[in-house]
């Protein structure tokens, strides 16, 4: 009997600015980029010319490098892919077109599937990275009234939103990440009482998932939940 090759995601990377040679520091337990955040092996590639700055702003110009990067990851035998950053979500399309394995680049994508699961009058927050270029194009909600049911609110000015916009990016500061979301959620909820589910945008917020889940007693879901499930649906 042979034995079948482990079934490895396949993540596409941003730019991060370090010099060459030089070793990442060790992402926090819950990252995209930590090994032990998934039962099953994953596999990167920087998308070339990808940095938060303009991935986050929606570059148009940067699609063919995201088909590139998803295409070496299939070569090296990815069986889905995603990536680390839910601004991805623009490349969506394009880069399902160009694969033969599911893609699921940004958590965004269920969006559709929670408000389904949410009562009549509940709202859906949506925490992201950068409120003021997370827009009603990138929700994928056609229903004007579905929409008005997901609430969007930031991070941008903290901390953590400076750091990453730095070359190169430093070490990961879950403490900031943590105090930032769960101050942008409370200002959230206290403005919208309805909301039943909260969904994180950023690929960095998995970090302060179990943290938020226990502080803000909601369902928490994130782009490692839809990597998992993804994953779960294979034979």
């Amino acid at each position: 009997m042979t034995s079948q090759a482990p079934r490895s995601l396949g993540i596409l990377h941003l730019e991060r600015g370090l010099p060459p040679g030089a070793k990442p520091a060790v992402p926090p337990p819950g990252s995209m980029l930590n090994s032990a955040t998934f039962d099953f092996p994953t596999i990167l590639e920087t998308v070339a010319g990808a940095w938060v700055e303009n991935v986050v702003r929606g570059d148009p110009a940067l699609e063919a490098a995201f088909i590139a990067a998803a295409q070496r990851l299939i070569a090296r035998g990815a069986v889905a892919i995603s990536s680390t950053c839910g601004f991805s979500v623009r490349h969506q399309q394009a880069v399902a077109a160009s694969v033969n394995v599911p893609v699921v680049m940004s958590s965004l994508l269920l969006l559709p599937a929670l408000l389904r699961q949410l009562s009549p009058r509940g709202k859906i927050a949506v925490l992201t990275y950068d409120s003021k270029h997370c827009g009603q194009d990138l929700l994928g909600i056609d229903d004007p009234d579905h929409r008005k049911r997901v609430v969007i609110g930031g991070i941008e000015g903290g901390k953590f939103w400076h750091d990453e916009l730095k070359k190169p990016a430093p070490p990961t500061d879950v403490a900031a990440i943590e105090m930032d979301v769960a101050g942008c959620i409370d200002r959230l909820r206290t403005s919208h009482p309805e909301i039943e589910v909260i969904l994180f945008e950023c690929a960095a917020f998995p970090v302060v998932a179990p943290a938020i889940r226990r502080t803000s007693k909601l369902p928490v879901y994130d782009i490692a939940c839809l990597c998992q499930m993804t994953m779960a649906s294979m034979a």
